[in-house]
Parts: C-alpha cells; sequence; structure tokens
C-alpha cells in the first residue's frame, strides 16, 4: 500500500473520532436542529462528487460518482425541509379564516 493511502485513511479514522466526540457532547434535545444544519451544509459532497466525476475515466466510475451527487442532493434537500419544519414549530400560528356565513345562530 503506498503512503498516500495511509495517509488517507488516517485522516479518515481521526475525523471519525473527533465527529463521535463533538455528536457526544450535544444534548440530546439538540441533535435534531444540529443534524438539519449539518445536512444542509453538506453540499460540500455535492461538490466532491463533482470532482470526482471529473477525474473518471470508466463508466463505473460516472456511476458512482451520480449515485454520490445524487445522495448528497437527497442529504442537502432533506437538511433544508427538517429545518424548515423545526422553525415553523416556532412561529406564530396562523390565524384562520372565518368561516361565519352571516353571523352567529
Amino acid at each position: 500500500m503506498s503512503q498516500e493511502l495511509y495517509t488517507n485513511l488516517a485522516i479518515f479514522v481521526l475525523s471519525l473520532l473527533v465527529g463521535f466526540e463533538v455528536i457526544s457532547k450535544i444534548p440530546a434535545t439538540l441533535h435534531t436542529p444540529m443534524m438539519s444544519g449539518a445536512n444542509a451544509i453538506h453540499g460540500v459532497v455535492v461538490v466532491g462528487s463533482i470532482l470526482v466525476a471529473l477525474e473518471a475515466d470508466s463508466p463505473l466510475f460516472y456511476v458512482i460518482a451520480f449515485i454520490a451527487a445524487l445522495l448528497g442532493a437527497i442529504n442537502v434537500a432533506g437538511g433544508y425541509v427538517v429545518t424548515d419544519r423545526m422553525l415553523e414549530m416556532f412561529s406564530k400560528p396562523k390565524e384562520k379564516p372565518n368561516d361565519d356565513k352571516g353571523g352567529e345562530q
């Protein structure tokens, strides 16, 4: 194995450990807001999949890059949807239109 592979593997393992430590320090009530915001930020995955597609030299790599871009886009859209739903919980309720026709009976 090459030195570059070992370096990338070490960075991956360290990022897993740091991510676990950061997430474990967040209270349970804040997990949903934090994850929805993180999903929305993960647009970088879409950019990464585009960069991988630029380097692709076989149909298999194009398919993998397409799947990565698709899943990244779904993750970003889901983050925005969940964030929007959470923000609706804190907004004032909308007034319902008055359905009375001709007054009270």
